[in-house]
């Protein structure tokens, strides 16, 4: 067995990012960004008011001064102040040459074009002014390579003057179920069959990412079925996910299957908890990564493994999950051989893992916002130690 570490360096050195495509802003989002986003323009292009008052030289504080004018958004002041003289501003608007502090209007008082302060404290010079290039000039870089565009790189993205983005390509992502007990979700289920929850799962799994996938049905325990069914779709993904059939028992056929059609496997087996048997390679150009059939076997492999792989040709520049830090709610035992992976929950700074962590359930999936990690050998660790966990949201 290999380490998940080196399992997940194996698995992401099978194949290179995909070739970047353009697509129209909209169109870009919950994408990778391909490369530094440039500045086309600089933001704010001028001065501007970041509040509603009158924009005034901090020379002639307290006033009074005489108002000359008005500068509204995108209905700039022409002219310029001279001395004692103000002009109305409201927010976002262009702050006329000479003024170099807007005094809110809350702290002046008008009468007819006459205005004055109602307060003594001296305004700051630039006092509630956004001053030109105070978010970004043209020519910075506003997002970094492997930026996910979120909408917030998206706001940064359409404000640096950009309406098309270069991004990561787009993975095709097969997803078949393997075994004759299983029969489609929402179907009658006799005593020796249970519902395919594996193959809906991963798929809202992979919502949130770059990637278009496809249900490749259930895959019966017949080999030269296996086999006829892998190579097809070999030709029609670039990755193919298979979830059972991975084990050892005498109806475990897949990597069978896939070593009769050519495929060059790199690794088979874990050493980690759920999930030992796991398999990687490759058949044709297509990945092939086989999870478990478990539930949360999947579930946990495909977090640790497929999302990172999927992150990774899809041009993320760090797509493995991140580590944490929280306290323990409860005492832990000793690790074992291999590594742990407890579906568990995280408020207030500490975590809880479920009692029982079989990984044939799956109702703790519906209530697990993280996974604690469990290192091989750890010692024991009393309630309120600090320990990695990865969210899950």
């Amino acid at each position: 067995m290999i380490s998940v570490d080196e399992a997940q360096a194996r698995l992401l050195a099978l194949v290179s990012p995909l070739p970047p495509v353009e697509r129209e802003l909209m169109q870009a989002v919950r994408h990778y960004l391909h490369a530094p986003l440039i500045a086309m323009r600089t933001q704010p292009a001028a001065d501007l008011s970041a509040m509603d008052g009158y924009a005034i030289a901090v020379q002639d504080f307290p006033g009074p001064w005489r108002v000359i004018g008005e500068s509204a958004a995108g209905r700039p002041f022409a002219g310029a102040l001279h001395r004692g003289e103000a002009v109305r501003i409201f927010t976002g608007a262009y702050v006329p040459q000479n003024a170099d502090c807007v005094l809110i209007q809350e702290n002046a008082v008008r009468d007819g074009d006459s205005l004055r302060a109602t307060v003594d404290r001296v305004p700051m010079p630039g006092a509630n002014i956004r001053r030109l290039g105070g978010d970004f000039r043209a020519g910075d870089v506003v997002l970094p390579k492997g930026t996910y565009l979120d909408a917030g790189a998206i706001s940064v993205a359409a404000m640096a003057g950009h309406g098309r983005l270069i991004v990561g390509g787009i993975p095709r992502i097969a997803i078949a179920a393997t075994g004759d007990e299983l029969v489609p979700a929402g179907s009658a289920a006799g005593p020796a069959q249970i519902p395919c929850s594996n193959s809906p799962m991963l798929q809202a799994m992979l919502d949130g990412l770059p990637c278009n996938v496809f249900d490749a049905g259930i895959l019966r325990d017949d080999l030269s079925a296996l086999e006829t069914s892998l190579s097809a779709l070999s030709e029609r993904a670039d990755i193919i996910v298979t979830t059972g059939g991975a084990s050892v028992g005498d109806h475990d056929l897949v990597q069978s299957a896939l070593l009769n059609i050519g495929a060059q496997m790199d690794f088979w087996k874990v050493a980690m908890r759920p999930g030992k048997p796991l398999m990687a390679g490759k058949v044709g150009n297509a990945v092939v990564l086989g999870l478990p059939g478990n539930p949360s076997s999947a579930f946990v492999t495909a977090f640790l493994f497929l999302l990172p792989l999927i992150r990774h040709m899809a041009g993320c520049t760090k797509p493995l999950p991140a580590y944490f830090a929280a306290a323990t709610a409860t005492d832990l035992p000793a690790g074992g051989d291999r590594a742990e992976y407890l579906r568990a929950t995280v408020e207030g700074g500490e975590i809880t893992p479920f009692i029982s962590q079989d990984s044939g359930l799956t109702h703790t999936l519906s209530q697990a916002n993280a996974l604690l990690v469990q290192q091989p050998h750890v010692p024991p660790r009393a309630k309120g130690t600090m320990v990695q966990y990865m969210r899950l949201s």
